[in-house]
C-alpha cells in the first residue's frame, strides 16, 4: 500500500514488453475517493506548472526542468508527503512523481505551490506506460518504490509491481550505477522483492546478495508507515544499483 488511505498502489501493470502488454495485468485498482475542493482547485491552478501530461514519446527532461540535474523518479507517491520532503531537502536534483489517484496528486501540488517548488513534476498516469514511452533511456539517477500494494492473496501475487519484466524496463531508464530503492512493510512482499531483484541481470544489491538495508536518512517516516508500525508491521528496505 502506498502512503495514502487508498487501498491500492498507483503503479501499473507489471509489464515492460509485448508479452506483458498482452497480459494487461494491472498492479493497481483505481479508486479515486473524493477530492476536497482544495485538491480539485489544485488541478485548475497548478497543473500547468507541476503536471506532466502523458505524451507516449520520450521527453527532453532537461528542457522540461530548465536545467541539467540528476533525475529521481518516485512511483506511487500516495499523498506526496515523502516526495514533498525529499524535493525540498534535495534541491540539487529534480524529482518526477507518478501517481494515479487524484486526491494525492492535488494534495502534493498544493504543498509544492505553498513553497514555490521548482524541482518537481508529476504524472497522473500509469507508471509502466510512463516508463516505457515518456522517460528516455538512461535518464534516471534514482528510482523509488515505497510501500507498493503487496497484493496479499496468493492468487493476486502476479499483480505485484516488482516483477522481473518491470525491473528490467526500469533498468533501461537508469543511468549506470543508478539506485533503485524499494521499501515495504509486508514481509512476504519483501521476500518476493529479494527473489526478483537477486535474479535480475541488470541489478546488484548494494548491501550484498540478499541483504536488507538499514533505513536511509532520505526516506522519512510517513503517516502510512507510522500506522503500519503501530499495527506491529516491520519495514524492509532494499537498495540496488544498476549494473
Amino acid at each position: 500500500m502506498t502512503d495514502t488511505d487508498q487501498p491500492a498502489s498507483p503503479a501499473s501493470e507489471a509489464s515492460g514488453d509485448e508479452s506483458l502488454r498482452q497480459r494487461r495485468i494491472r498492479s493497481f485498482v483505481l479508486r479515486e475517493g473524493r477530492m476536497t475542493p482544495a485538491q480539485q482547485r489544485a488541478f485548475d491552478a497548478h497543473w500547468a506548472r507541476f503536471g506532466f501530461d502523458y505524451r507516449a514519446a520520450p521527453r527532453d527532461l532537461e528542457a522540461d526542468f530548465g536545467r541539467a540535474a540528476p533525475k529521481v523518479l518516485e512511483i506511487g507517491f500516495g499523498n506526496g508527503e515523502a516526495l514533498a520532503w525529499a524535493s525540498e531537502h534535495d534541491p540539487a536534483r529534480d524529482y518526477i512523481g507518478v501517481e494515479v489517484h487524484g486526491p494525492g496528486v492535488g494534495r502534493l501540488m498544493n504543498a509544492l505551490a505553498a513553497r514555490d517548488a521548482s524541482n518537481v513534476r508529476i504524472y497522473k498516469h500509469d507508471a509502466v506506460e510512463v516508463l516505457r514511452n515518456d522517460i528516455p533511456a538512461g535518464a534516471l539517477s534514482e528510482a523509488r518504490i515505497w510501500f507498493p500494494d503487496p497484493w496479499h492473496k496468493k492468487r493476486h501475487n502476479k499483480r505485484r509491481l516488482v516483477q522481473t519484466e518491470f525491473v528490467e524496463l526500469l533498468a533501461s531508464r537508469m543511468a549506470p550505477n543508478g539506485l533503485l530503492h524499494l521499501a515495504t512493510d509486508w514481509q512476504p512482499y519483501a521476500e518476493h522483492m529479494v527473489e526478483v531483484m537477486e535474479a535480475a541481470p541488470s541489478w546488484t544489491n548494494q548491501e550484498g546478495p540478499g541483504v536488507y538495508a538499514a533505513k536511509p536518512d532520505w526516506r522519512i517516516e510517513t503517516h502510512f508507515e507510522r500506522r503500519g508500525l503501530k499495527l506491529g508491521h516491520g519495514v524492509w528496505d532494499l537498495l540496488y544499483r544498476r549494473r
